[in-house]
């Protein structure tokens, strides 16, 4: 094989394998995961969170979700929506300290969401909705840490919560942000409506971030072509 064809070839697999690893981050960056919106206003009532799960493992499904919520800042009136074979069971704990509401004092919340005889496959996800009646008002944000089983018996643990200024943790928990003023649609508008709004702004992000990093990909692949190019008029040059 001549010179210039294996610079040729050097160059064209260098590309492919970067290219390939851009876009494989692509999809872990959307793999872990995430309640939507993103963000509430604090003391928000009559709302929906949903907890996106997707699916992992290339060899096994997921069979189990426990979502635990903070009882220290609890999320009062909590409902779950029905999911086609799956079966929820919500538990409550006691509140060390109750909150006063219009309705009365609320002594006690749900602390855990376990949903469990479904299956999300391998390059799937699942939506889970949860309607509440109240968000806190003497928080800042919302960390829900999450456990997520496999058939296989793996547990991932979506518990870590980032410092300010630090990078992402490996398995972050799913975090709402509660904002001072009434500025997310979604505390304005009615359950549903806000369940189908947080979807596709859900869609919308990982979206944006996938097609980012493809477009990174096929840059990088340009670059690369044009590397390969100089190399072959260069060797060209120097033979004759």
């Amino acid at each position: 094989m001549s010179a210039p064809r294996r610079t040729l070839r050097r160059a064209a697999t260098v590309t492919a394998l970067t290219a390939a690893s851009v876009l494989v981050a692509a999809g872990v960056a959307a793999a872990h995961v995430t309640v939507h919106p993103e963000s509430y206003a604090k003391g928000a009532t009559d709302g929906v969170l949903t907890f996106r799960v997707p699916n992992e493992e290339d060899t096994a499904s997921t069979t189990k979700v426990q979502v635990y919520l903070p009882t220290d800042h609890p999320v009062l009136g909590v409902l779950v929506t029905p999911h086609d074979g799956w079966t929820a069971k919500v538990t409550t704990a006691k509140l060390k300290t109750p909150v006063k509401t219009d309705d009365g004092t609320i002594t006690e919340a749900a602390s855990e969401i376990t949903w469990t005889g479904g299956k999300i496959g391998a390059g799937q996800f699942e939506d889970f909705d949860v309607a509440f009646g109240q968000l806190p008002e003497d928080t800042d944000q919302l960390a829900f840490k999450t456990l997520q089983t496999y058939s296989d018996g793996k547990v991932v643990r979506w518990i870590e919560q980032a410092q300010s200024g630090d990078d992402e943790p490996e398995n972050p928990a799913p975090t709402l942000k509660l904002t001072a003023g009434d500025d997310s649609e979604a505390s304005a508008a009615p359950a549903t409506k806000t369940s189908a709004k947080a979807t596709t702004a859900a869609a919308d992000s990982s979206d944006s971030t996938a097609r980012g990093l493809g477009i990174a990909g096929l840059i990088v692949g340009v670059l690369g072509l044009a590397a390969a190019a100089f190399a072959l008029v260069r060797t060209r040059g120097a033979r004759s």
